[in-house]
């Protein structure tokens, strides 16, 4: 995610290590990189002249505080003019009405069946909310059942009129199905086209007009850059949307429309798509978005990921275990398959503070745990729960049976044994601090 932003932004940067004190001329030095590297990003020429200029401006005369150098300093004032280039704070959905109406907009291509699939999947999960999808691209070949195998997915109805080629009738029709079915959000998936013509504005209009949602969202394909701004631009002019919605972020992302976007149109971007599962849906914080461009990763949005999936009564029955040494395989596993849920491998090392930057040549990739997710799947019952029974003849079978070496299996006792340990001490004070606090943050 913006990864050569963030090289270019660091090195940039970087030039102001070693000084003693801020200058105009320092500055001045620096600021051209970063403009530099925000061109390069395929953000607006006129938006990063503006950037460096506020930047400099707030960084020339500014004291030097005893815990901060230069450097230092002008990552704070950068990072400040990076979270309000993007809208400052995060915005939130609006869920009044009766039922709740979400306009989906966008080009084709853009992600936006997906989209609509992943946010009925977060309202249902996360806001407990009865949602219907509804299908009014009534010219791409396939496109309501994609809308279908979406909903399929996620246990959502999808509402439909074959032969029906009036999307406006049919939004109309599925906000009374929704009425009559007991549904409180309506998500209305529009036709997109491969360019901006007169024909799309006005049946999306039209569509406006009928169905008065609650929300109306643009959806981005981040990686377009510059090209997805001016698009925004022209569907603001006809919809006055509410809000923006950044797809493929887990793509190459040159960060152009994430950081140029609520410039020229506005309006917040409040969703961002990180992924192909459908749940890789997160809401957007902008002062999150610049740790991460800056390098300082997001470990707020991790912690929030992990929260989600603990359990605490799991979590109490796992502490016995350990406490009397009976922390086994398929305990090991259960940790394993809360840490997939959380997302991808590489988005979760992106939120490390440092890891992204040590880890960028490094291929990150979802199948890691394969290998050892085969290891145990290869031990019999009893050798998961007491794993001190595995001698050599069991791990040649375990080896064999897995497709993988003794070698392999050898590693991973090896790492089982020293994360047992560990887990072990953590039952200490220490360890319990650590989690009371963990639960005070829920």
């Amino acid at each position: 995610m913006f990864n050569n932003l963030s090289e270019k932004l660091d090195k940039a940067l970087h030039t102001l290590k070693g000084h003693g004190k801020i200058t105009e001329v320092n500055v001045a030095e620096t600021l051209k990189e970063v403009r530099r590297a925000l061109l390069d990003a395929d953000v607006n020429f006129k938006i990063a002249k503006n950037f460096t200029k506020s930047v400099k401006e707030k960084a020339i005369g500014q004291d030097v505080l005893t815990t901060l150098n230069p450097g230092q300093l002008m990552v704070k004032l950068v990072k400040d003019e990076l979270t309000n280039l993007m809208g400052g704070d995060a915005v939130g959905i609006n869920l009044g009405g009766s039922p709740t109406v979400i306009l989906m907009s966008g080009l084709q291509g853009s992600g936006k069946t997906t989209f609509s699939g992943k946010l009925a999947n977060f309202l249902k999960t996360k806001k407990s909310k009865q949602v219907l999808l509804v299908g009014c691209d009534v010219y791409r070949p396939a496109a309501i059942n994609q809308l279908r195998v979406v909903g399929e997915q996620i246990g959502i109805e999808v509402y439909a009129e074959e032969g029906n080629q009036n999307p406006v009738e049919i939004s109309k029709n599925a906000i009374q199905h929704a009425k009559a079915n007991s549904k409180n959000v309506v998500i209305i998936d529009t036709a997109g086209r491969l360019a901006v013509d007169e024909e799309m504005m006005t049946e999306i209009s039209e569509i406006h007009k009928a169905v008065t949602p609650q929300e109306t969202l643009f959806v981005v394909d981040s990686m377009t850059g510059q090209d997805a701004v001016n698009t925004a631009k022209a569907f603001n002019d006809v919809l006055n949307f509410d809000g923006v919605v950044l797809t493929k972020l887990d793509g190459d992302t040159r960060g152009g429309a994430a950081l140029s976007i609520k410039s020229v149109v506005d309006k917040p971007i409040k969703f961002i798509g990180t992924g192909e599962k459908m749940d890789a849906i997160d809401i957007f914080h902008p002062d999150r978005m610049a740790d991460r461009i800056l390098g300082m990763g997001d470990v707020i949005s991790l912690v929030e990921r992990a929260q989600e999936q603990y359990d605490e009564q799991e979590a109490r029955k796992l502490q016995k275990k350990i406490a009397k040494n009976q922390f086994g395989f398929d305990d090991f596993l259960s940790q394993i398959q809360q840490i997939k849920k959380m997302g991808s491998m590489k988005d979760l090392v992106g939120m490390i503070p440092g890891a992204g930057k040590a880890l960028k040549d490094i291929d990150i990739d979802d199948n890691a745990f394969k290998g050892i997710e085969a290891i145990i799947h290869s031990m019999t019952p009893s050798e998961r729960s007491t794993p001190t029974m595995i001698n050599s003849s069991r791990k040649k079978r375990i080896a064999k049976g897995s497709g993988t070496s003794v070698q392999e299996v050898n590693q991973l006792m090896k790492q089982f044994d020293q994360m047992s340990k560990m887990m072990k001490m953590m039952q200490g004070g220490g360890g319990r601090k650590m989690m009371q606090m963990m639960r005070g943050m829920r």
